[in-house]
C-alpha cells in the first residue's frame, strides 16, 4: 500500500505497530446522553486523512466527517438524535435530521409531505431514521491492501404496504481518502411498489468559504422555483442573514465513459495547510439520473447539499402525476454506486 508517501508491505508495516488501528480502521462506540443516548457509530479511519462515522442506529448513514481533523461536512443544529424520537407527520422530519455527510432520503418518498393513495407521507420518507439490521463491520487484508468493510440492511415495511429492503456496503482502503457506497433496493413483498431514493450530502464550513470552486457535470439545470436565478450556482458565499433556501435540479447530466457523473469542490486555501483540498462525488446515473442542488448559505444553516436522486423533491403523489415515479416489481432490485474521494494538490 502506499502511506505516508512510502510504499509498504503488510508485515513491514505491522512491524511498526502493535495493532494497525495505531494506523487506521475501525471502532465501535456508543452515546450516552441526551437525545444522542443509545446512537452507535462506527467510526472509520483511512490512515491517510479522511475520517468518518458511519450510523447503524440512522440507515448506516455518515455523520461527521473529517480530513486531518477538519470538518468537510454540515451538521444540522439536532446532533445525532436517537431515532426514537422521529415524527414522521408534515415537516417532523426537520426536527429531527442529523445532518452530516450522507442522509438517506427514502425509500418509498422523498420530498415534501402529502398524500399519495390514501396514505399520508412525511418530508423525505423513514430510512434516516431507521436503525440497521444484520450489522456488520470488520478490517481486513487482502495482500499488502488493508481494508474497512461495513454492510447492513434497511428496511421499510407495514402489513397490507410495502416491504423494501436496503442492503448498503461502505468501504475503504488504507492509505486512500475515499468511500465507496454500493447500496441495493430489493422489492421484498408480492406487488408492485413505488421506490424514491435521494442521496443527501451535505458539505458546509470551512471546505465551503467565498473562495470554494463547484463544478457540476454538464446538462440542463431547472430551478424548483420559476423565480430562482440561474446564476451563481457555483459560487458559495458567507453566511447571509434571511437567505431563502434555493433547489435546483441538474438532468441530462454528462458522463464519463464509465457512466459516473460527478460534483467537485476545491477549496485553494483549506485550514489544514494553506494548500488546496479537493472533494470529489461521483455516482452512476443509471439508476440516479438527476442531481437535486439545495443551497442554502443562511447563517445557522451554512449548507450545500449534493443530492443525487432518481426523482425530485415534491414528494410522491407529484412523481405518480408526472408520470416518472419508479416502480419495483415484486422481487426487481436497483443497484447504486457513489464514491467520494478527497485529494490534495
Amino acid at each position: 500500500m502506499k502511506l505516508y508517501g512510502k510504499d509498504w508491505t503488510r508485515r513491514a508495516l505491522e512491524a511498526h505497530v502493535g495493532r494497525i488501528e495505531q494506523i487506521g480502521g475501525l471502532r465501535r462506540v456508543q452515546s450516552t446522553e441526551g437525545p444522542e443516548s443509545g446512537v452507535e457509530q462506527i467510526q472509520v479511519r483511512t490512515g491517510a486523512g479522511l475520517s468518518y462515522s458511519i450510523l447503524p442506529s440512522r440507515g448506516l448513514d455518515i455523520g461527521l466527517a473529517e480530513f486531518g481533523g477538519v470538518p468537510l461536512c454540515w451538521l444540522s443544529p439536532n446532533g445525532e438524535i436517537h431515532p426514537a424520537f422521529y415524527d414522521d407527520r408534515g415537516l417532523g422530519w426537520l426536527r429531527t435530521a442529523a445532518g452530516g455527510l450522507l442522509m438517506t432520503c427514502g425509500l418509498s418518498q422523498v420530498g415534501s409531505p402529502g398524500v399519495d393513495g390514501g396514505e399520508e407521507l412525511g418530508l423525505h420518507g423513514r430510512a434516516h431514521h431507521t436503525p440497521a439490521r444484520h450489522v456488520y463491520a470488520e478490517g481486513h487484508w487482502e495482500g499488502d491492501e488493508y481494508f474497512t468493510v461495513v454492510r447492513g440492511e434497511v428496511e421499510e415495511t407495514s402489513i397490507f404496504g410495502w416491504n423494501l429492503r436496503l442492503t448498503r456496503h461502505i468501504h475503504s482502503q488504507l492509505g486512500k481518502n475515499e468511500i465507496v457506497i454500493r447500496d441495493v433496493v430489493e422489492n421484498a413483498g408480492f406487488e408492485p411498489a413505488p421506490h424514491m431514493l435521494l442521496y443527501h450530502f451535505n458539505f458546509g464550513f470551512p471546505l465551503l468559504e467565498e473562495q470554494t470552486e463547484i463544478h457540476f457535470p454538464e446538462g440542463s439545470v431547472i430551478p424548483r422555483e420559476p423565480d430562482l436565478p440561474l446564476g451563481g450556482l457555483e459560487n458559495w458565499h458567507s453566511p447571509q442573514a434571511g437567505y431563502r433556501e434555493r433547489v435546483y435540479y441538474h438532468e441530462n447530466l454528462s458522463t464519463a465513459a464509465d457512466g459516473m457523473a460527478a460534483v467537485t469542490m476545491c477549496n485553494p486555501h483549506f485550514p489544514l495547510a494553506d494548500r488546496p483540498l479537493i472533494v470529489h462525488l461521483a455516482w452512476n446515473t443509471l439508476n440516479l439520473p438527476v442531481l437535486v442542488q439545495w443551497k442554502m448559505p443562511g447563517e445557522g444553516t451554512h449548507v450545500l447539499g449534493i443530492e443525487p436522486a432518481n426523482c425530485h423533491v415534491e414528494g410522491r403523489a407529484a412523481e405518480r402525476e408526472r408520470g416518472t415515479l419508479v416502480m419495483l416489481a415484486p422481487g426487481q432490485t436497483m443497484e447504486y454506486h457513489l464514491k467520494l474521494t478527497v485529494s490534495e494538490e
